[in-house]
């Protein structure tokens, strides 16, 4: 095992005690929603990294609780993973609690490396990582891989609620 993911296991031991609910999971209200903490801003450059990582990510297979290479992803594991690796940031493990993680930013504030929250009805059911020129990196479903989508596209544009960052 190399040293990023002995790291990663080693920080994400949250991910055992939080569950591990995928992108359409019904949200869960627990002990973490009240007290997830908040994370620490994230420089630029950070920033660029986590983008950059999750575009090499681009092709891993989906896999529902997934949170590594190995093992594929789902939406919210991509994110803690990517996160994880390019800033030490854990973020929460559900869409629910991601989507009122951080602080919430205009499209014109938008830069490569913060969240997009996806839903319907106002309620999030998916999540992503902005890759710069109004393009996402996410896990989107069962049987397809993590790939790279742009806000424009009908699909998605019709479902966008909200961008975030940490």
């Amino acid at each position: 095992m190399n040293a990023a993911r002995r790291g990663w296991l080693a920080g994400a031991s949250w991910l055992a005690l939080a569950g591990l609910a995928g992108c359409a999971s019904t949200p869960r209200l627990d002990r973490q929603d009240a007290s997830f903490p908040h994370p620490s801003p994230m420089s630029d450059q950070q920033a660029g990294e986590a983008a950059f990582l999750a575009l090499g990510l681009v092709g891993t297979p989906y896999r529902y609780g997934g949170n590594t290479p190995e093992s594929g992803f789902d939406c919210s594991g991509l994110i803690g993973y990517v996160y994880w690796q390019s800033s030490r940031i854990a973020p929460p493990r559900t869409v629910a609690q991601i989507s009122r993680w951080g602080q919430s930013i205009s499209a014109s504030d938008l830069r490569a490396g913060d969240l997009v929250i996806f839903g319907s009805a106002g309620s999030p059911t998916h999540a992503a990582i902005h890759a710069g020129e109004s393009r996402f990196v996410h896990a989107p479903s069962t049987g397809g891989t993590v790939r790279l989508n742009e806000f424009q596209e009908k699909y998605w544009k019709t479902r966008l609620l909200d961008f975030r960052r940490a």
